[in-house]
């Protein structure tokens, strides 16, 4: 059963080496440049605040010159490379879910060779389980190869952001919500919830090209909500109150309701001693503690006619000096880890609930 899995997967897998192989080429192509502009940008040997200038200076050289000529200006490769390496992570489980997965049961069932497969000494079951094992593992090594050779092209860029670089679109933290899912171990669940939810589509469906976009679709659906609303959640925040100094904090939007009240809402950009935190929630609060949306009265005035992304100072300052502060609601650096173990271990629980519900399925129904 394994060597008919295997002369049946073959395509599958070459086609994932071939893939990773080129995605390997296209970095390493670069890493050395990249490197070097790494080490002459005084960030190697760095202490205290020339760290966070170095780790900018780094960044602004990565970004700015070797352009593409036959892209708009300002495209550079090194911009390209980073962004076209995350989507390719972050993609490759809906793709595997719909190539390898969505066909593993429903072209059986559209060609008939089902009732060939299924009626040998080997059991549905038997059949079943070795294909998702071997094919899943497979899948789930092609998602951690990518994500490792990435790892290590982008670990110069890792490094500045880690030191206070943000001089540039490639400064995203690792709590990110393009950075977190493509790094650490987070591509080993999705990998394997996506290939599971194919094969659920496919037996299901029964028909390939439909469940492939059914895939696609959930999977999709499943990477906009779980950053916004899952992930969060998977391990207790922690809680601090700032000042709307100390918290970098803005008035992000301020308007007067049709009653004549004023409100505000308060967004912050950093959590005072917790460097690189994931900031969940910020929230006003008054000096007792309690939550407040109400502009005081004599900072209405301070109130501009359109408060751009950068808030407006003099509505700031009012706010603090009336006792207005930043509760705050984040993750800290230490909780990366815990996090990426959490949601990998999320999605291998509903990818193996999938596996279990599949085998159930199709021993149940006997007559296809």
């Amino acid at each position: 059963m394994i060597w008919l899995t295997w002369r049946q997967f073959r395509a599958q897998a070459i086609t994932g080496v071939a893939a990773v192989a080129l995605f390997a080429i296209l970095l390493v192509l670069t890493e050395s440049h990249m490197t070097s502009l790494y080490d002459s940008s005084g960030i190697v040997g760095c202490h205290g605040g020339a760290c966070a200038g170095a780790a900018n200076l780094f960044l602004l050289k990565l970004s700015s010159g070797r352009g593409v000529s036959f892209l708009p200006a300002g495209a550079n490769v090194y911009v390209i490379l980073y962004f076209l390496s995350v989507l390719v992570i972050l993609i490759a489980p809906a793709v595997i879910g719909s190539f390898w997965g969505a066909p593993l049961i429903a072209r059986e069932l559209e060609t008939g060779t089902c009732r060939l497969a299924w009626n040998q000494s080997v059991t549905r079951t038997r059949w079943l389980t070795v294909k998702l094992a071997l094919t899943g593992l497979a899948a789930m090594v092609v998602a951690e190869a990518l994500n490792l050779v990435q790892a290590w092209w982008a670990a110069p860029i890792g490094k500045a952001v880690g030191l206070g670089g943000s001089a540039s679109i490639m400064s995203e933290g690792r709590f990110g919500q393009f950075v977190f899912p493509t790094h650490g171990i987070t591509p080993l669940g999705y990998a394997a919830f996506g290939f599971a939810l194919g094969v659920i589509a496919g037996l299901l469906i029964r028909r390939a090209i439909p469940a492939m976009a059914v895939t696609l679709a959930i999977f999709a659906v499943v990477q906009f909500v779980t950053p916004l609303w899952i992930r969060p959640n998977l391990v207790p925040s922690s809680q601090t109150i700032a000042t709307i100094d100390a918290a970098g904090a803005n008035v992000t939007e301020a308007s007067i309701t049709s009653g004549g009240r004023s409100t505000f809402a308060l967004s912050a950009a950093a959590v005072p001693g917790h460097p690189g935190a994931w900031i969940t929630s910020s929230d006003a609060v008054n000096v007792a503690g309690h939550a407040v949306s109400g502009t005081p009265a004599a900072c209405v005035s301070a109130i501009p006619g359109d408060i751009g992304p950068g808030g407006s100072a003099a509505l700031n300052n009012c706010l603090a000096s009336h006792g207005i502060k930043v509760a705050l609601s984040y993750h800290p650096v230490t909780q990366y880890w815990p996090l990426q173990f959490a949601e990998t271990g999320l999605f291998l629980v509903l990818a193996l609930a999938l596996a279990c519900y599949c085998l159930w399925r199709l021993n149940r129904r006997r007559a296809i």
